[in-house]
């Protein structure tokens, strides 16, 4: 299992180099029209890769369910820092349409997520914890969803180019996708809770005569 997890942190440092070299060389830059696209693609990409390796691998399995919750639960804090979006869209950086919405589901995640992490990362609050990883998991969807439709939806508007270049492109290629498959660990870790409960439940049943 350490060896695996070695493999997996191992796996996690390449791709934020690979993310990092690629937008230094600007090799992740690209036109207006094609800027939300790139967004949806870099942050989906690696959440769909963590799918298909969790589904094939036990081993795999074992590794996500050994970690800790309340760890998982506390990194998306940082996610209070999607106030700058509201910064960038009043300077006419970002559209609005992506930027508000990006910004206000970010702060309230940020905000609340130490609370959830002390108080309901346990199988006591387990519907209450998924059902909150459930709405951080919905506002990166949707904000993945915005950022690559914004060039459609608001197109007199400012263009997504901005996320395509050093330091805000790391959001789209790398914390995005991170804090997206933290958040479906934890909502498989809950899951398996109920699991465990209902197997310690069934062998302090007495033996049937």
């Amino acid at each position: 299992m350490k060896s695996y997890g070695k493999l997996a942190l191992g796996i996690i440092a390449t791709w934020f180099i690979v993310v990092l070299s690629t937008s230094a060389l600007h090799l992740f830059r690209t036109d207006a029209n094609h800027a939300g696209v790139a967004y949806a693609v870099a942050a989906l990409a690696p959440v769909a890769l963590f799918s298909v390796w969790f589904a094939a691998s036990e081993k795999f399995q074992e590794l996500v369910f050994s970690l800790n919750p309340r760890t998982l639960t506390a990194v998306q804090s940082w996610r209070i820092f999607g106030f700058l979006f509201l910064l960038l869209a009043a300077n006419q950086a970002l559209p609005a349409i992506f930027a508000v919405p990006a910004a206000y589901g970010d702060v309230f995640i940020g905000l609340t997520a130490a609370l959830v992490a002390w108080k309901l990362a346990t199988p006591e609050h387990r519907t209450f914890y998924i059902f909150w990883q459930g709405l951080g998991l919905t506002d990166l969807i949707m904000t993945i969803i915005l950022g690559s439709t914004a060039p459609l939806l608001s197109p007199g508007g400012p263009s997504m180019n901005v996320m395509t270049q050093l330091p805000l492109s790391l959001i789209p290629t790398f914390f995005t996708p991170l804090l997206l498959i933290f958040h479906v660990a934890s909502i498989a870790q809950a899951r398996q809770w109920q699991t465990q409960r209902q197997t310690q439940y069934r062998e302090h049943l007495p033996a049937s005569a």
